[in-house]
């Protein structure tokens, strides 16, 4: 009798535990503590091959979805609903296999290849991330995307859970050539000075060539300014510009300061 109570209590614990699926919680949630390692810094575009698995047509609550092919992918720009996923999704495989990290930039889009890059603007703060889908969703609603808690943080919505935005879809070939929803980035307008030197903000100094142009390709989509990566002394430094004014250099400084690189400065250099 005591054999039959234990196997009818065990499986009476399976029933509740299946209850919430493969995830620990029932529904979503931010995280309780923050750690110090949290990202604001944008996700860098590259080049990366589409998972093959990522190109074929599935079926989700009855739905099913037919996945873009490269060159859909790359003119991609649509205006919609975002909302965010946290805890619960936190530490399990993502559709591509990784595995989620509520704390870095990444989301989820119900038919763009895996993975893509994506440039998110929040339409009511005009806030901007670019984050690296990497999972299938959202299935619930019209939402359009569903993105990292961090990105969420960085976009302002995270009291709001849902918020407008625009989505416009990153590509970089195998060249390095980087295109915004098709286009190609416009070069900025060259500002005339007196002398021989212009206004700048210097973000980062970096002995890594390939990471600097890396970062610099990533910010140059982000807020479209040129970026120089001059080296001296072994260090490649990353300055974004030239400014027109002194105005803008302060906008943009705050806005780099704010998104992650407290130590930018600006200053005037060779163009």
């Amino acid at each position: 009798m005591k054999l039959t109570w234990l196997l009818l209590w065990v499986m009476l614990l399976g029933g509740c535990a299946s209850n919430y699926g493969r995830y620990h919680q029932r529904n979503d949630s931010a995280p309780h503590t923050l750690p110090d390692n949290i990202s604001q810094s944008d996700a860098t575009p590259r080049y990366e091959a589409h998972y093959a698995a990522s190109l074929r047509q599935y079926s989700v609550l009855g739905q099913t979805y037919t996945p873009m092919n490269a060159d859909q992918a790359r003119r991609y720009s649509a205006t919609g609903q975002a909302s965010w996923y946290g805890q619960k999704f936190h530490g399990h495989l993502t559709a591509n296999g990784e595995t989620y990290d509520m704390y870095q930039m990444s989301a989820a889009h119900k038919t763009l290849p895996l993975p893509s890059y994506a440039r998110i603007t929040n339409l009511a703060n005009n806030k901007q991330v670019i984050v690296r889908v990497n999972d299938r969703g959202p299935f619930h609603g019209h939402r359009l995307i569903d993105v990292s808690y961090a990105a969420a943080k960085k976009l302002d919505m995270l009291k709001h859970g849902v918020t407008n935005i625009r989505l416009d879809v990153i590509t970089v070939d195998q060249q390095g050539n980087m295109l915004v929803a098709g286009e190609p980035i416009a070069p900025p307008a060259q500002t005339k000075t007196d002398s021989n030197k212009a206004l700048f903000i210097q973000v980062a100094a970096l002995q890594d060539s390939h990471k600097i142009n890396q970062i610099a390709k990533g910010l140059t989509v982000l807020y479209q300014v040129g970026a120089h990566t001059p080296a001296e002394n072994g260090l490649y430094r990353l300055r974004l510009g030239p400014l027109a004014d002194e105005q803008a250099a302060n906008e943009l400084l705050k806005r780099l300061k704010h998104d992650g690189y407290p130590n930018a400065f600006t200053l005037y250099a060779p163009q």
